[in-house]
């Protein structure tokens, strides 16, 4: 199984067959990836958090929630989480967010940037980038105002999550570049494709 080192604060992009498995690994701790899915056969059809939210009944994604896309077919079954927090609510940061958020540092393209580079070989436009399943990345929802936070990960060295492709894809994958969503630093993320898994879903 050759695995994959995604340095920090860049992103890549690589397509999936389906019955595919995506081990995302967080090989130093507290560290977020961006994560994109895009229908091999149009790229119009994207992982959606709305119908993900819809379908699924929740915001807490992990072992046996299914990723959904625009069109409301599934994309990508989570099948073994070792961390269990995970964010579909924000964007991926971007030039904008840095000004935002972190006037005081460098401007950095961030994910979106990453993204938009990786991607465009496949066609895809900087516009049709939607929110990204935001892998570790620790956001708690405050039950009664509703107001979010972002706090470090509580992913540890080693942690992965592992993602059924149920059609084929194209991925894009990222380590984050946003310092308060990765406690502070900024490191690599790891990855690899396993092929093919012999499961019901991959049928």
């Amino acid at each position: 199984m050759s695995v994959t080192e995604i340095p920090p604060r860049s992103g890549t992009a690589f397509t999936m067959r389906k019955g595919d498995v995506l081990r995302v690994i967080d090989p130093r701790g507290v560290q977020v990836s961006d994560l994109l899915a895009f229908a091999a056969d149009d790229i119009r059809e994207v992982i959606s958090a709305g119908r993900t939210f819809d379908y699924e009944e929740t915001i807490r994604l992990t072992t046996g929630n299914v990723l959904w896309s625009n069109r409301s077919n599934p994309m990508l079954e989570i099948i073994e989480d070792t961390v269990g927090m995970h964010d579909f609510l924000l964007t991926p940061c971007s030039e904008a967010t840095f000004r935002h958020f972190y006037p005081e540092e460098p401007v950095h393209r961030g994910c979106f940037g990453n993204l938009a580079e990786a991607l465009a070989p496949y066609g895809v436009e900087p516009d049709a980038i939607p929110v990204a399943f935001n892998v570790f990345m620790n956001v708690p929802v405050d039950g009664a105002s509703g107001k979010i936070e972002v706090l470090p990960p509580v992913s540890r060295a080693g942690d992965y999550i592992r993602l059924l492709a149920r059609g084929d894809l194209i991925v894009g994958l990222t380590a984050c570049s946003a310092g308060a969503s990765n406690g502070g630093s900024f490191k690599p993320i790891q990855f690899c494709i396993e092929q093919p898994l012999v499961a019901s879903a991959a049928q």
